[in-house]
């Protein structure tokens, strides 16, 4: 544990006083932990996890061979204004905690509302290092978007493909691919591959 502690906290650029910050215990307390004097209680072990953005069985030194997709992706929706496609690239950024992803838009695919650009957040579960299953929201007031990802994880964690179902910008649900991927050239390429083969068959 104290091992670990070290790294995670050198990784992220926090000293022993912000990591005691944010647990809320002495400097000096986290200085013990570091130095394999003293083992923190269930509840500051907890705290210490969520401050080092890992699980606790991570800090307790499980082998946890979990892929890390933290970082700046593009992502690229198929959707559809007045009846026209459209294929909405951009850029987002997501950060891993454990098994859990906060993703972030960073640009709009579009300019404008009307065409379908606006920022969106949302959260994915990676299962197994093969599925990420989550849920997005539109992060602009004006927008009702909002609905559920469902996308397979290439085995090296290098592209994203999938399925996107939810509420439209102007009220139905709609469905379309969708992939993320680390250029703009890329997650263009998965997306019109995905609308070439077709819809999927049982």
């Amino acid at each position: 544990m104290s091992e670990i502690m070290r790294q995670r906290r050198s990784v992220l650029g926090l000293s022993q006083a912000d990591l005691a910050a944010r647990v809320g215990v002495d400097k000096r307390q986290i200085r013990r932990y570091e130095a394999g004097e003293t083992q923190p209680t269930l509840s500051v072990a907890r705290s210490i996890a969520r401050a080092l953005e890992i699980t606790v069985d991570e800090l307790a030194g499980e082998d946890v061979h979990r892929i890390d997709l933290t970082g700046e992706w593009w992502a690229c929706w198929q959707t559809w204004n007045k009846g026209q496609e459209i294929l909405n690239p951009h850029r987002i950024r997501m950060r891993q905690k454990g098994d859990i992803l906060d993703v972030l838009a960073v640009t709009r695919g579009t300019q404008k509302f009307d065409e379908g650009g606006y920022l969106w957040r949302g959260e994915l579960r990676l299962w197994d290092n093969e599925v990420l299953m989550g849920w997005y929201v539109a992060d602009e007031a004006a927008v009702r978007s909002k609905g559920t990802l469902y996308f397979a994880l290439h085995q090296h964690g290098q592209q994203m493909t999938g399925r996107w179902v939810g509420l439209s910008y102007d009220g139905p649900i709609l469905t379309g691919w969708g992939a993320i991927a680390k250029t703009e050239d890329e997650v263009l390429s998965i997306v019109n591959r995905l609308k070439s083969e077709g819809e999927p068959r049982l």
